[in-house]
């Protein structure tokens, strides 16, 4: 009975997918075949993933679903979404760095930050301003797609004149209706006292499904959010980041991203030759669109495919866990399909990742991560027959432990000449556009949070998280008492000028009864 459960959801949310395009033809495309841009009605119509995104974003119903397609596609076409470039933007906004993406919250989401002070309210340059929000989306979209964003207001230094509530209504818009699934949060940080009226209307806009992601923090309580690596200096962080443009600055592709180190015995030389080699191509691979579209998640019902003897015969390892999750791609199907889990126990340092060759060719695939450092993966790179999958095992090296801004990327290619043909080669050789891509992020368990020290050390654990929320609890009285000063201040300072106004007043009183005296005198 447990088992039928999920597996009678997995039918219904079908059915409501089925639906859902079926009204789609029927009901929004039988006026005019140009009313959407034929390349997001193509998506519509064939990827589950995006269908099932609005219909999660809308509570599973299905109308209002429908009707979030129809808003989200005419705005599309209206602003060519699918034609926005860096091209097609002008150049200071880019050079103002007043929106951009970079680091990471305490979840693992990226940050999308807005720096109010730098934004003036403008009727000639609306719509490049939300022309350019929009590439921003559109462009972590295809680098991460399903992976959630946190939004930064810093509000630092800014004041009524950088309050746009039209531009702050689109940014809403964009993930209330436009981007379904797409925010993990809002965060609005050192927001003056006098924009709360303000606040509070934008606030009324969010509707019900995102209030509850709307944070309000000081600089003091920012860092419940993020951590301090990924903080500017002005919010109490340590983070140098500077930004430049250009070129497009994204943290995720500067970080230098390298060939896997070698499980231990191997050949160093190799590995650093293989490192050499991959700072290169990384970067334009990371940077280049995803080939492989992904369809649908299915869960597996049978058990891992066993060893076949031929030359890329898998590798069992006991204890690693089996993903129950699948990604099919054009090449090759990923298992998982999205995440790698990892823990403190010992059966939670390794992951399998297993790959299946779908085509009728060989093919060759590379596995790549940004923390070449933490992790070991075996095989990094190699090929698989047709119809036959290959085991790859990530196991964290040394004491290191899993992050979740850690990501994998899995590149494979059809090999059309499998004779003599080397790998190093191949991929030297190999035009991008024929190359599948698919990203993998960390997730990590809730053991890693425990486990953190030994067991004999629990009880000074628990004292020092105790310390830990004493402190932060502290630090917010801190910020609340920091307010009130800041509110006693000005009302001691409308005070005084009261004091001085009711002191001018009654020497002029006195002025005029000297004056009414001195008239009232014989001469």
């Amino acid at each position: 009975m447990a088992e039928h459960e999920p597996h009678q959801g997995e039918q219904d949310l079908e059915k409501k997918i089925v639906e859902i395009r079926q009204r789609f033809k029927n009901e929004l495309l039988k006026d005019s075949t140009d009313k959407y841009d034929s390349r997001d009605v193509e998506r519509i119509e064939q990827e589950d993933a995006l269908v099932e995104a609005y219909l999660t974003w809308r509570m599973y119903v299905v109308d209002d679903a429908l009707k979030m397609i129809d808003e989200s596609l005419l705005w599309r076409k209206e602003f060519g979404i699918n034609d926005v470039s860096e091209g097609t933007i002008p150049r200071w906004m880019f050079e103002s760095g007043a929106v951009f993406l970079h680091g990471y919250d305490r979840e693992g989401n990226k940050l999308f930050w807005f720096k109010v002070k730098l934004h003036t309210k403008d009727a000639k340059t609306v719509v490049d301003k939300k022309k350019y929000v929009a590439f921003w989306l559109e462009r972590y979209a295809k680098k991460e797609p399903g992976m959630p964003l946190t939004v930064v207001f810093d509000m630092t230094e800014s004041g009524l004149s950088n309050i746009d509530m039209d531009f702050v209504k689109y940014v809403i818009n964009c993930f209330k209706v436009y981007y379904p699934k797409f925010l993990s949060k809002m965060i609005i940080v050192e927001m003056p006292w006098i924009m709360n009226a303000a606040w509070k209307i934008i606030k009324s806009w969010l509707g019900p499904e995102a209030i509850a992601k709307l944070k309000f923090a000081t600089k003091a309580e920012v860092h419940t959010y993020i951590g301090a690596e990924h903080l500017p200096p002005h919010l109490g962080g340590s983070d140098p980041f500077k930004y430049t443009y250009p070129p497009l600055p994204d943290d995720d592709f500067q970080t230098p991203l390298c060939e896997n180190g070698p499980m231990a015995g191997e050949d160093d030389a190799e590995s650093k030759e293989g490192e050499m080699e991959s700072r290169d191509t990384l970067e334009s691979s990371f940077n280049s669109e995803i080939v492989a579209k992904p369809k649908k998640v299915n869960f597996l019902e049978e058990s891992l495919r066993s060893e076949d003897g031929e030359r890329d015969a898998t590798v069992r390892v006991k204890g690693v866990r089996k993903p129950l999750t699948t990604f099919k791609g054009l090449l090759l199907d990923v298992s998982p399909s999205e995440e790698l889990s990892f823990g403190s126990g010992e059966n939670e340092k390794k992951c399998l990742i297993i790959l299946s060759n779908v085509t009728k060719n060989q093919v060759a695939f590379k596995v790549r991560t940004t923390a070449p450092e933490k992790y070991r993966v075996k095989p990094s790179s190699s090929s698989c027959e047709p119809g036959a999958s290959v085991d790859i095992v990530v196991s964290l090296h040394g004491g290191s432990q899993a992050s979740p801004q850690d990501r994998f990327l899995i590149m494979a290619a059809e090999m059309e000449n499998t004779g003599s043909q080397e790998l190093t080669q191949f991929w030297k050789d190999v035009q991008k556009n024929k190359v599948m891509e698919h990203r993998l992020r960390c997730h990590v368990l809730d053991s890693v949070k425990s486990a953190a020290v030994p067991h004999r050390d629990s009880l000074g654990e628990t004292s020092t998280n105790g310390q830990q929320e004493l402190s932060t609890a502290l630090m917010r009285v801190m910020a609340c008492n920091s307010r009130l000063e800041q509110k006693m201040n000005s009302c001691l300072w409308v005070q005084k000028v009261l004091t001085g106004l009711v002191l001018v007043l009654l020497a002029l009183n006195l002025l005029c009864l000297y004056l009414l005296g001195t008239a009232q005198q014989p001469s």
